[in-house]
């Protein structure tokens, strides 16, 4: 694929003097997720984002039951380039075989991720999917313990996660003001959902930064439409196939524009998408290119919206996919 060159856009992440590149690379593919990937297709996909300007990169040890990680610390020492060339981001408290927030838990689950990840430390470790525990156990118990790890060394910067907006004002009004360093919210940045939006400037206002992930709101927004277990209505399915018929119609493609809208709000640090092979992070970095230099498509993105209004905000329960 030929790449029109520019640099990639890097965004700072709150409070925290990390600069990250404007499309984040999601590990979850890595582990086998959503279908087998070869050890050499994972470390390729690594080294060509790399090489094309994304820094950050962002697994758990949940995904494909530990697999992710370990495939992308296979693949990040394949690189061998300065440990911070790039930044990396993982999880704890979510596991196959469960949920476990607890202090114990996460302290260990530390050390865990940093052997399969062959690193001495990550830039930012996230509890994931915080709406499973109790918010007041992560609180009072489990971002103590994450900043003793901080003070360790073994991570430079706290994070939370999951799907509803609310658990993010939950956590954030009851802790010391710079304890949670940075959110990572899914779905609710992308033309069907934009609700994030109304939570930035509070976002802006406690110094957190912001990271995105699913801007094609877990397969809403591609031509082949969903998987099966997507928890979405059957309105709001029916209206993202019709979207994706008129920009087919229109000779345009609904995830590229679908990227595009996503890494357009500044605001946003680092647009997350999964990744598993050259082909993808090629088709990822051109949706950035484009948007840097010739900006969104106004009229195609008017037109989805126009279609997707009846529907638009609409969200469904958590807890059938990770963020």
């Amino acid at each position: 694929m030929a790449l029109l060159r520019t640099k990639m856009e890097l965004r700072p992440l709150g409070n925290t003097g990390l600069r990250l590149s404007c499309v984040g690379f999601g590990a979850s593919p890595l582990g086998n997720v959503f279908g087998p990937v070869s050890e050499n297709d994972a470390v390729s996909s690594v080294r060509e984002a790399f090489r094309l300007g994304i820094n950050f990169f962002d697994t758990s040890p949940f995904y494909g039951g530990t697999l992710s990680e370990k495939m992308l610390g296979k693949a990040l020492k394949a690189l061998g380039v300065p440990r911070n060339d790039y930044i990396v981001s993982t999880k704890c408290g979510r596991y196959n075989e469960g949920f476990d927030f607890s202090a114990e838990r996460v302290t260990r689950s530390i050390d865990e991720s940093l052997a399969r990840l062959q690193l001495d430390y990550v830039d930012i470790l996230q509890c994931h999917d915080i709406e499973f525990g109790s918010l007041d156990q992560i609180v009072n118990e489990t971002i103590p313990a994450l900043q003793k790890l901080k003070e360790s060394g073994k991570i430079r910067f706290i994070g939370i996660t999951g799907l509803p907006l609310e658990i993010f004002t939950y956590v954030l009004d009851r802790v010391p003001p710079g304890t949670v360093d940075v959110i990572l919210s899914y779905c609710h940045y992308s033309i069907n959902d934009s609700t994030l939006e109304d939570l930035l400037p509070y976002l802006k206002s406690k110094g957190v930064g912001v990271i995105s992930a699913s801007p094609l709101a877990m397969g809403l927004l591609t031509d082949n439409g969903p998987p099966e277990w997507h928890p979405a209505s059957p309105e709001l399915k029916s209206a993202c196939q019709a979207a994706a018929a008129y920009c087919k119609e229109k000779g345009k493609n609904i995830s590229k524009l679908a990227m595009q809208y996503s890494l357009s709000n500044k605001d946003i640090s680092s647009v997350l998408v999964g990744m598993n092979s050259v082909r993808q992070v090629e088709e990822n970095v051109a949706a950035a290119t484009e948007l840097a230099l010739f900006g969104k498509d106004q009229e195609a993105v008017a037109g989805i919206e126009a279609i997707l209004q009846p529907v638009k905000n609409q969200t469904w329960p958590s807890g059938i996919k990770q963020s």
